[in-house]
């Protein structure tokens, strides 16, 4: 198996095209859709790179894989779609989960379904899944979201933003339905479990001291030196570490637009007059001082 990877710098995001050289089958990973806040603009340089790259290649495109709904970037995954129509767009069984946290959220209503209908297919849990000449095992791998899920290609797996560079730790667990527990549990109990030379294939790189971007490790690395969770670090010390430095750490640049179109599978959830419209909720900041006067007045 072939493994080509592309970096988004705007976002610091791996995708991944995974494909037998032989049979040409093809599935691709974490797709990326270009999205500028500042006027609310959309392009497609990112995916079109990878669409080019599976044209070119001769490549026959079986899944859209999502490891999770990410909520740092938007999904391509539709735009893939559009020029590979056979393709199907998969994700883990749990986004029903998500679903249902930012429908209420978001005050999407009713007409949003939250059953998971608007990916081609939902993964289960241990299940393999055949691509063409390809094989790959679904490892559920909550913690960053509920829906958290690695691919696993032989001596391959996809994390996401479960595991990234040893120098980088692990991914945040702060977001609705996250858990550092559950992410202590599904790291050190299904992904640390796995062979030593198994290769990870990580979702970002954020540059730790400015040094090269890098994709890929070993289990066997993660292991000895990830600075979040080595293979002897324990439950308690992770979930302190990580609890506390969520506390300190910004929301990403792009949650609402992000997670909005992405638990609708790369898709806008909101249509008038034949434009997608996204809704941004305001959070409005008041010092302690006027904080405290509001509730007195409120009280009397």
């Amino acid at each position: 198996m072939e493994i080509k990877h592309f970096y988004d710098t705007r976002t610091s995001t791996f995708t991944y095209v995974a494909y037998d050289a032989d049979s040409r089958d093809a599935v691709v990973i974490d797709t990326v859709l270009d999205y500028d806040p500042v006027g609310s603009k959309l392009w497609t340089e990112s995916v079109d790179k990878v669409a080019r790259f599976i044209k070119q290649n001769d490549l026959k495109l079986h899944f859209i894989l999502e490891t999770h709904a990410h909520a740092d970037h938007l999904s391509g995954a539709q735009h893939i779609k559009q020029q590979f129509p056979d393709a199907q767009v998969a994700i883990g069984r749990r986004i029903t989960e998500v679903q249902k946290i930012f429908r209420d959220l978001f005050h999407l209503g009713d007409h949003f379904p939250v059953d998971g209908s608007q990916f081609d297919r939902l993964l289960d849990d241990n299940e393999v899944v055949e691509a063409g000449s390809l094989r790959f095992e679904v490892i559920f791998t909550p913690g960053h979201t509920p829906a958290c899920a690695t691919y696993k290609f032989d001596d391959a797996i996809f994390t996401g933003d479960s595991l990234f560079m040893p120098d980088s730790g692990a991914g945040r667990c702060d977001f609705p339905g996250g858990s550092a527990r559950d992410m202590y549990h599904s790291i050190t109990e299904r992904l640390y479990t796995l062979p030593d030379d198994t290769r990870v294939f990580v979702g970002h790189d954020y540059q730790p001291g400015g040094r090269e971007v890098m994709n890929q490790s070993t289990i066997g690395e993660q292991k000895a030196s990830n600075i979040h969770l080595r293979a002897d670090t324990s439950e308690a010390e992770f979930v302190a570490f990580r609890e506390q430095s969520d506390r300190e750490l910004d929301a990403p640049r792009l949650l609402f637009q992000s997670i909005q179109v992405n638990i609708d599978a790369g898709d806008f959830p909101l249509h008038e007059e034949g434009k997608p419209y996204l809704k941004i909720p305001v959070n409005i900041f008041r010092p302690k001082q006027e904080a405290e006067k509001l509730e007195l007045n409120e009280v009397a």
